[in-house]
């Protein structure tokens, strides 16, 4: 059999299941997940290699209307995902009826490359909501497949992984067998703590934070860490500190364990709290972010 490879861009609202999808094929927790809304901010490949196979998944940020420059650096991740694609898919959950922007809608039912629509969380239904399901999103997007599936329980997963192979152009491989990712190990640092933040922080403290991972050194036994967490008022920094330093300190903690884990090396993690006032709207600090770009 000859090789194929290809870029397989996955899209959709916030919080569908995009995430759980991607790190479901690869097998490795490569996007962050949690409840929140716009937890993905960046545009993330994933590499699934095989011996006559290369998929490159792209997990994109949920498609929002943008409020403030970072989420429109954040949908023209989106858009370049449309740009590049071998094969599209289309993630929506149960109960959904539309996407919450009508161009990029336009652009999925007038895609001139294959199309998956995903019909995620059906553990959360009946076979009657699910057939009703079907129906409406084989009406509205007729140049799709639409397939079932449980991203979390892995209903389905392999079978979509399966067509994903069966889609794919002849090709050779784009990037080295061995790469499962094109990010540096420090972008998977400020992921991690980022997920912390999102997990114990309420309002708009998440929105308000990035994180800047200044130093990464790897020994024999352990990598040595230091990272910023960037916030934009004085007020902000207080809350993310906490009590005598005690919400920071657990952040820190839990990301040093998830850490442990996905470098498989023992890690000393320092954290720091700077104010870096309004960046989410300065363009030469989104850039310096990794957006913009």
């Amino acid at each position: 059999m000859n090789h194929k490879a290809g870029f397989v861009n996955i899209i959709g609202n916030p919080n569908v299941g995009k995430s759980t999808l991607m790190n479901a094929f690869i097998g490795e927790k490569l996007s962050i997940i949690t409840s929140k809304a716009q937890t993905t901010r960046h545009r993330i490949l994933g590499i699934v290699n095989g011996d006559n196979f290369q998929v490159i998944l792209s997990d994109t940020p949920g498609i929002i209307k943008p409020a403030y420059e970072l989420q429109n650096s954040m949908m023209d991740f989106v858009k370049s995902a449309f740009e590049d694609a071998d094969l599209l898919i289309y993630i929506v959950e149960i109960g959904e009826k539309e996407l919450k922007d009508e161009a990029f809608f336009n652009k999925i039912t007038n895609s001139k490359i294959p199309v998956l629509l995903l019909l995620n969380k059906i553990d959360k239904s009946n076979q009657e909501q699910l057939e009703e399901q079907v129906q409406l999103w084989a009406s509205k997007v007729p140049n799709a497949e639409i397939i079932p599936i449980s991203a979390l329980e892995g209903f389905n997963v392999k079978e979509v992984f399966d067509k994903i192979i069966e889609l794919l152009p002849e090709s050779p491989a784009f990037y080295p067998k061995d790469q499962l990712t094109d990010k540096p190990e420090r972008f998977f640092v400020n992921e991690n703590i980022r997920e912390k933040i999102l997990m114990h922080y309420k309002k708009e403290i998440p929105y308000a934070v990035e994180v800047d991972c200044e130093e990464f050194f790897e020994e024999e036994t352990i990598i040595r860490m230091r990272a910023v967490i960037m916030v934009e008022r004085e007020t902000q920094k207080g809350i993310i500190i906490g009590h005598k330093g005690s919400a920071l300190k657990r952040v820190g903690v839990e990301a040093r364990k998830d850490l442990e884990k996905f470098f498989g090396k023992q890690v000393h993690l320092e954290l720091y709290v700077k104010v870096n006032k309004n960046w989410r709207s300065n363009t030469n600090q989104l850039r310096r972010f990794g957006y913009n770009k």
